[in-house]
């Protein structure tokens, strides 16, 4: 999906929720994070150090802590490569090749036909090798990332309180790495390299609204098409986002009976008619956004 407007900023900026009712003692707090957000933007989101207080377990994603282990690290290593005997160059067509290089070549000052990088990254299938072209284009702009989500989980522990993620290493491998056949993987890579500049403009959109706390902005930018074949399938948006909402929504009841919990997740699966808000609403809780 691509970004082909400004997104307008909301006046109602909000990336911190309150969950009570339904039987709750005490409310838990939802957080709309962006993976790649500086930690010193904690302070600007009102509430959230009052929320933390409050809290006595936080839940991300996934459990942060076990993201670095061996077996983690080697699972997802293994999830983001080609089978043996496969490189990209065997993949995609020589034209495709070509038009890969020249956006690495701009990209990095480098390209495919370097061996160290051929090495690198020669091997990863299509949609792990766009995943981290991306990455690598935030930190060119932006800079080293310094980890937005694990420090929630880790100013829990460091107050001896209690983490935990809301799927597994295993749950979020199969979404972004196993859901797609091989030639939609070449096809979304094709439209990253031939759209680069479009693709820039939806990264920056979404930057602009999430330091805005801006969901919907967010959901806004996400949500504009091309209207062609480099858009999200209905069937693609359920993997990555949908379908996880809604086992999210299964799992937290429990947990926020057990004890006040705050979740962080990422905020594009807040927003909409699929999205967290909408279905703890659906499901009896009050939801209302945290203002100071």
């Amino acid at each position: 999906m691509i970004a082909l407007t400004v997104v307008t900023l909301g006046a109602s900026a909000q990336l911190l929720y309150r969950i009570s009712g339904r039987g709750l003692a005490s409310p838990s707090y939802i957080l709309g994070t962006y993976h790649l957000a500086p930690v010193s933007f904690v302070d600007s989101i009102p509430g959230l150090r009052q929320a933390m207080d409050e809290c006595m377990q936080t839940y991300g994603e996934l459990l942060t802590s076990q993201m670095a282990n061996a077996d983690s690290v080697a699972l997802l290593q293994q999830a983001m490569m080609l089978p043996d005997g496969m490189t990209i160059d065997k993949v995609l067509s020589v034209d495709e090749m070509a038009r890969l290089n020249a956006y690495m070549q701009k990209l990095l000052g480098m390209d495919l036909n370097n061996p160290l990088l051929a090495q690198q990254m020669g091997r990863m299938s299509p949609v792990a090798l766009s995943t981290n072209l991306s990455l690598l284009a935030f930190v060119k702009k932006n800079g080293v990332p310094s980890g937005f989500d694990e420090y929630f989980q880790k100013e829990s522990l460091a107050h001896g309180k209690g983490v935990g993620g809301l799927e597994s290493m295993s749950d979020q491998i199969n979404s972004l790495f196993k859901s797609m056949t091989l030639e939609r993987q070449k096809e979304l890579l094709m439209c990253q390299v031939d759209n680069a500049d479009l693709y820039d403009e939806m990264t920056d959109a979404i930057i602009r609204a999430f330091f805005a706390q801006d969901i919907d902005a967010i959901k806004e930018a996400m949500d504009i098409t091309l209207n062609n074949r480099c858009d999200s399938t209905p069937e693609e948006e359920d993997v990555m986002i949908n379908n996880r909402n809604a086992n999210w929504v299964e799992k937290m009841p429990n947990l926020m009976m057990l004890r006040p919990t705050l979740f962080a997740v990422g905020a594009a699966h807040l927003p909409g008619e699929k999205g967290v808000l909408n279905l703890l609403r659906q499901a009896g809780y009050t939801v209302e956004g945290v203002v100071e």
